[in-house]
């Protein structure tokens, strides 16, 4: 249930958040020596969770509680899109509905299951409502099809990429501007 936030990755904003995160998430802790290591010298995409400023900042405040380790998305939109999976050690920039920078993560874990088989774990990571797979299954059907890239509308066995991750790094001041 990820959206890149448009515009976003060009911003100065996310490039001075990088910087910090990078260092503070120690990215690069032998740098001085044996020069850049990949994962600390390209900028990760930056992107909001939703596809509403308003469900940005609700999710990324669950984040930022660390409620949400998980998240899901249709895998027809990311074939829409041209957009490639997750993978596992792959970083991200997390920004509000605004597009600014709060979080920086690293996802540990990818999985394509259809939607019928998420399970009652993988709900309770998402971490929004009450938690549960039947709160899960009815917020994440209205957004597939509500939100669909793709033309080829919801079904219960459509394929879901189920992503986890974990928070490098966020913003000390993250969420004292949200909403």
């Amino acid at each position: 249930m990820d959206a890149p936030e448009p515009g976003t990755d060009d911003s100065s904003e996310i490039e001075s958040f990088w910087q910090v995160a990078k260092v503070r998430a120690k990215l690069n802790p032998t740098g001085y020596y044996t020069g850049e290591r990949p994962l600390g010298s390209l900028r990760p995409p930056a992107w909001a969770f939703g596809a509403t400023p308003e469900q940005a900042d609700e999710l990324l405040a669950l984040l930022l509680s660390g409620t949400k380790t998980a998240t899901a998305g249709a895998l027809w939109d990311y074939e829409a899109e041209g957009e490639e999976l997750p993978t596992p050690g792959a970083l991200g920039i997390v920004t509000d509905g605004h597009g600014v920078p709060h979080a920086l993560v690293v996802t540990t874990q990818v999985d394509v299951v259809p939607f019928d088989e998420v399970s009652a774990e993988h709900a309770h990571l998402e971490g929004e409502g009450d938690r549960s797979l039947a709160t899960w299954r009815e917020v994440h059907e209205r957004f597939f099809t509500e939100h669909a890239v793709h033309t080829r509308g919801f079904t219960r066995d459509m394929p879901v990429v189920l992503e986890r991750f974990d928070v490098l790094y966020s913003d000390p001041s993250a969420g004292s501007d949200m909403g």
